[in-house]
């Protein structure tokens, strides 16, 4: 099975600019920005952030708050700062053996960089992946690690899979099963996400004062090291 998915690869598996490197930064910060974000928009978003930090020694030396702004429309911002905490623990004490020691890896994450950096036989199960894997009930390799998430998202999809022109189906026991669907996140227009957004936008183009701010906002974007509240002024981090 794992023969057919690679050569259905070869032909038609996406070309993605961080799959053409092997440097753990990179990788990292590709994996940091797909998570809850779509592939379309984060490929000139990842790019941008290289040619302005191409090392991890690079975006430790810069302020948090110049990583912030960078990140903006990205969504999700605690991740910048995560991801800034870890590039600044890796230039002090290098890449740990345990990669979940960094801040904002959890598993998975770990799991890809072991998997795309630095070359061992770990699958990295997404959604995708695993629903790939549930259907075919074949447990691949971590060499199929691409070719499996590109496969969940082009032709094995949750809701009406393209069973049709799957490299899979003759083997497959799931083909023409639908998955229930998951349930959707809320409509972020008039969300309290979209208030934290706003919020933290005002915030990063000049320091505003909190009593023209809204505060609940504000209070939770401080929980999440977003903002500094000080001396009745809210700003960025330094």
């Amino acid at each position: 099975m794992e023969q057919l998915l690679s050569e259905w690869y070869v032909a038609n598996g996406r070309e993605l600019p961080w799959r053409h490197t092997r440097d753990p930064y990179a990788v990292l910060v590709s994996e940091v920005m797909l998570q809850q974000t779509q592939v379309e928009r984060v490929v000139p978003r990842y790019l941008a952030w290289l040619a302005r930090w191409p090392t991890v020694g690079a975006l430790a030396e810069e302020t948090t708050a110049d990583v912030i702004r960078e990140w903006q429309g990205l969504g999700y911002n605690r991740r910048a700062v995560n991801l800034h905490r870890a590039a600044r623990e890796v230039a002090r004490s290098g890449w740990p053996e345990d990669l979940t020691a960094l801040p904002g890896i959890g598993p998975y994450t770990a799991a890809a960089l072991r998997c795309f950096a630095l070359g061992e036989d770990v699958l990295p199960v997404d959604v995708n992946v695993e629903r790939v894997q549930r259907r075919t009930d074949h447990a691949f390799s971590g060499a199929s690690a691409q070719a499996l998430m590109d496969l969940g998202a082009t032709v094995c999809l949750a809701r009406i899979p393209r069973c049709d022109i799957c490299p899979l189906r003759s083997e497959c026991p799931s083909r023409g099963i639908r998955d229930e669907p998951a349930r959707k996140q809320g409509p972020f227009e008039g969300s309290f996400r979209q208030r934290r957004a706003d919020t933290l936008r005002l915030v990063a183009d000049a320091a505003r004062e909190l009593g023209a701010l809204d505060d609940e906002a504000v209070r939770s974007l401080e929980r999440d090291g977003l903002v500094v509240v000080e001396e009745g002024f809210v700003t960025l981090p330094a």
